[in-house]
């Protein structure tokens, strides 16, 4: 960790850039490894790929329960340092990581006895389900080790250092590359276990990058007051955690429930459309790192000012990041909408799942520049400790909303294929305006309630 960073002191551009781009080139290799598993799947066959995409809403349960155990433990901690209550955020450490064992019972358990009914509600027959399953068995049987890893990495980020979660990412990145070849096809000793061989390549990598980021909450300054009675589970404790998760990972949970929905409309259009669009979602991933990265640092320095009462910084904060964020993905899209096609081919060289890809990302690049409201915008809701508010947005815009409208277009229109997408895309924009016009009244209202209980 840095020890120099300062998130309620320095200057806001200083500390969006000092968090956001180590956060970011992490994301970056984050979806390099996705991409390099979307690689190897088209080697094994094209109906691998489509396994990979149908099993990325069931697999998503494992990403919105730890977004949520991360964004909790960022938040509680940044906020408990920016009160100067540096016991009490050890105390946080210590529980953060009993809630990560606990919930990771939950979800294995959920993900080994739904798989086969959600894959069928998204069209997969017999074969396809076997194959999905081989894939998404073992992801399940290694939750533990990712939620104890992002546990770790949000108490790292709360003290600003989103360095040491990067370098996980980019180790796991080159060592997938040696990884997924060995245990797809085998060598020596070892056999090949065809699309199973991606998910054992990945429980063995996130088990390396946990043990590393163990080590560094060890050696950051928190670890002083951490001692073994900490681990004792603490109920209070394990509800301040309970409340500031929860509302974010069904918040995130409803992201899946949203890729889920375009999924199930999707699949009326056949395997290979599924195809395409599994593929091209890789691709805009790309796009959207630095993001990703914005919503990690505002989360981080939001949550210590919230902590230390430093209001104005907050706007400030929120101004500047959705500033640069709009201002990136309006040039990212303008390059995904001419390399569509180019992109998309990278992964498959079957023409029909290449053009059905191709629609969504030229679709996706006028999405984008709206993107940035919703990430920012979730990061503060966490920050200020209102992560329901997160819930709400996801609701609506991820579910009810997109839902109701495909609904209308698809099955009472006749809309084809790309009219699903073209749908996104105005659901999208009107949500996100209405968001922009809603957070200005959000944040006086939360600043003025907390001016005044601290008054009291």
């Amino acid at each position: 960790m840095s020890k120099s960073i300062k998130l309620t002191k320095d200057p806001i551009w200083t500390l969006l850039r000092r968090v956001t781009i180590p956060a970011s080139v992490g994301s970056l290799f984050q979806t390099f490894y996705n991409l390099v598993d979307t690689w190897f799947a088209g080697r094994i066959s094209a109906e691998a790929i489509g396994a990979i995409a149908k099993s990325f809403p069931i697999y998503f349960t494992i990403i919105a329960v730890g977004v949520g155990l991360g964004a909790a433990t960022n938040a509680l901690i940044g906020n408990s340092i920016g009160e100067k209550k540096i016991r009490v955020a050890s105390l946080y450490v210590a529980q953060s990581l009993i809630f990560a064992v606990l919930v990771s019972i939950i979800v294995t358990i959920f993900g080994l006895n739904s798989s086969n009914y959600l894959l069928g509600v998204m069209g997969s027959d017999e074969a396809g389900i076997i194959l999905t399953r081989e894939y998404l068995d073992i992801i399940f049987y290694g939750t533990f080790i990712v939620l104890i890893q992002i546990s770790l990495n949000g108490t790292l980020n709360a003290q600003g250092d989103t360095r040491s979660y990067r370098n996980v990412l980019i180790f796991s990145f080159f060592l997938n590359i040696f990884l997924n070849p060995l245990f797809i096809w085998g060598y020596g000793f070892i056999p090949g276990f065809g699309i199973a061989g991606l998910a054992i390549a990945t429980v063995i990598s996130q088990s390396i990058g946990t043990i590393y980021l163990a080590f560094k909450v060890n050696n950051c300054q928190i670890r002083n007051y951490l001692k073994p009675q900490c681990f004792i589970p603490k109920f209070e404790y394990l509800k301040s955690l309970t409340n500031q998760a929860v509302p974010v990972m069904f918040s995130m949970l409803f992201i899946g429930v949203g890729i889920f929905n375009i999924l199930y409309f999707i699949g009326k259009f056949g395997e290979l459309a599924t195809a395409g669009y599994g593929a091209a979602l890789r691709v805009e991933q790309v796009f959207l790192l630095p993001v990703i990265g914005l919503n990690t640092a505002v989360l981080s320095i939001g949550g210590q000012n919230f902590g230390a009462k430093a209001y104005n910084r907050i706007r400030e904060l929120y101004t500047k990041a959705l500033f640069f964020g709009i201002s990136f993905m309006t040039v990212a899209g303008v390059i995904i909408f001419f390399g569509a096609e180019f992109f998309v081919s990278l992964f498959t060289d079957n023409q029909e799942a290449v053009m059905s890809g191709a629609i969504y990302l030229k679709v996706a690049a006028l999405i984008g520049p709206i993107y940035p409201v919703f990430f920012i915008t979730t990061a503060v809701f966490q920050a200020v400790k209102k992560p329901l508010y997160s819930l709400y947005l996801s609701i609506l815009r991820l579910t009810a909303f997109p839902f109701l409208s495909l609904w209308y277009v698809i099955n009472i229109r006749g809309g084809d294929y790309q009219d699903i997408f073209y749908t996104i895309m105005v659901t999208n924009w009107a949500m996100g305006i209405a968001v922009l016009i809603f957070i200005g009244y959000f944040l006086n209202n939360v600043f003025k309630q907390n001016k005044a209980i601290f008054s009291y």
